[in-house]
């Protein structure tokens, strides 16, 4: 078998179905062997677009995401979009052609190091340069582009290897399992919630990826704790609960902020330090701190947990739950046991609820304001009022981004995507284009800058080419912040 075809048959394996790319003379042999397969060629005007779209691919799939170019300047268009879901935690796989391996020690058309260029800004990378290997590389990859924290991986084919003939097989893919939280800890967390006056969920980014959310929801409905999110965790928990306290990280002194101010317990679940520094809430250094992540805690002075739990965050949330009914059993009075509920916070602090209902107000008091120029409270409003619980929002980059992040309501996991890790401008029309692709079913509406929008205003031929009925709202104001 040729190489070529081989690396297909071991994208193949992993489940890939689009490939988003510009070909180029030395990834000719791929292209030519993906005639033979199902993965579909997507292609793209410039190459940070295919980034993008292997990048929304990933967040709203939890599969890899794969984009493609050829050597030099196609695989430097790349890096913008790369390092975005690099640090958005976005699963791809990066392809690059290079030169024969002949001709890499000296100065050759178009012969750069991508491999080092790639270093800074993706998990791992590697360059082939055997292809029997190729099976083990690409399954290794996918396991590393997938391994919490997700990124971005990244693999050089040069031209002569993918050439070359062998027999060997792609490896199959395993399912993983992920390590069970350890079971003192767990009481110990449990007892520091029980014991605690006003705690508070901060929920980020983590619990978008799998289930988890599904798990984060039912904790705050037994345990009637208030909860706030980040912004790429919006629709973790539905902003119509009213223990929701919606959005924090707008600015310093909004009504989320206030909240976790007055906490005496922050239970930070998925909770990723690119999004929203720690020093914003916990400047003073006076909150128990609960850590629940697939990864251990990020080193910080101002993120000094209490416990850390490094673990499966379904199976720790669920721990949690029964550790603190069993304890309530144990201690309850023949009182209390009368009692219809047993919630350790039924009632949340007054402040919160204050909180909740300032929020509310100031999310609808526009509804009804049919002024010009357009408020953008306005028109965030009516994009939600137009829309299906489930059809998808997709922000840009810039200052509408804040108020999408504070005033769009979501109400389910990745249904309003908002990057907030790398935060590239130019990101929410390719993005969109995959989401169309993965979710043909539901609407799916891009919010963006005129700034942002011109950055990759190419791939609306894109979009009109694979007949993608995507909607496109361009925040004009000449200008750019």
């Amino acid at each position: 078998m040729k190489a070529s075809d081989l690396f297909i048959r071991c994208l193949e394996a992993e489940g890939v179905e689009y490939i988003f790319g510009i070909p180029g003379e030395e990834t000719s042999d791929l292209i030519m062997s993906l005639l033979d397969s199902k993965i579909k060629f997507v292609l793209v005007r410039h190459e940070q677009a295919a980034a993008f779209m292997a990048d929304m691919y990933g967040r709203l799939t939890q599969k890899v995401g794969v984009c493609l170019s050829t050597l030099g300047p196609g695989a430097t268009n790349l890096t913008t979009g790369v390092a975005n879901a690099n640090m958005d935690r976005s699963p791809i796989l990066v392809i690059t052609g290079q030169t024969d391996t002949d001709f890499l020690h000296k100065e050759s058309h178009q012969n750069m190091d991508a491999v080092a260029m790639f270093k800074p800004i993706t998990k791992w990378r590697w360059s082939i340069r055997n292809a029997d290997s190729i099976p083990e590389i690409v399954r290794r990859a996918f396991k590393i582009a997938l391994e919490e924290k997700a990124g971005a991986v990244h693999l050089e084919l040069p031209q002569d290897i993918a050439k070359m003939e062998s027999d060997i097989k792609p490896i199959k893919t395993q399912q993983v399992f992920r390590s069970r939280p350890n079971e003192e800890l767990i009481e110990k967390a449990a007892k520091l919630i029980l014991e605690s006056k006003t705690p508070i969920l901060l929920v980020g980014n983590g619990c978008i990826r799998g289930r988890p959310s599904l798990y984060v929801r039912k904790f705050v409905e037994k345990t009637g704790i208030c909860s706030m999110n980040t912004f790429m965790a919006k629709g973790v928990i539905s902003d119509k609960s009213d223990r929701h306290l919606h959005t924090v990280g707008i600015r310093e002194a909004d009504h989320a902020s206030i909240a976790m101010r007055e906490a005496d317990l922050v239970i930070a679940i998925g909770y990723d330090l690119v999004e929203y520094s720690p020093k914003h809430w916990n400047g003073s250094l006076d909150k128990k701190i609960i850590h629940i992540d697939f990864t251990p805690a990020e080193s910080d002075t101002y993120y000094p947990p209490t416990i850390e739990i490094a673990a499966d965050i379904e199976y720790t949330m669920f721990a949690i739950l029964e550790e603190i009914e069993r304890i309530r059993k144990q201690d309850e009075t023949e009182e209390e046991k009368q009692r219809q509920y047993r919630i350790p916070h039924s009632d949340p602090p007054e402040l919160f609820k204050t909180i909740k209902r300032e929020i509310v107000w100031r999310l609808e008091r526009y509804k009804n304001d049919f002024s010009y120029p357009i408020k953008p409270e306005k028109l965030v409003l009516d994009v939600r009022d137009a829309l299906d619980e489930s059809d998808i929002v997709i922000s840009d980059v810039g200052v509408h981004k804040l108020w999408i992040a504070k005033i769009y309501n979501t109400y389910t996991p990745n249904t309003c995507i908002v990057p907030n890790g790398f935060c590239s401008m130019g990101f929410s029309l390719p993005a969109a284009i995959a989401a169309q692709l993965v979710d043909p079913s539901h609407k799916i509406v891009v919010m963006c800058g005129d700034g942002g929008f011109l950055m990759n205003v190419q791939e609306i031929e894109t979009a009109v080419r694979l007949r993608l009925p995507i909607i496109v709202i361009v925040w004009c104001d000449y200008d750019y912040g």
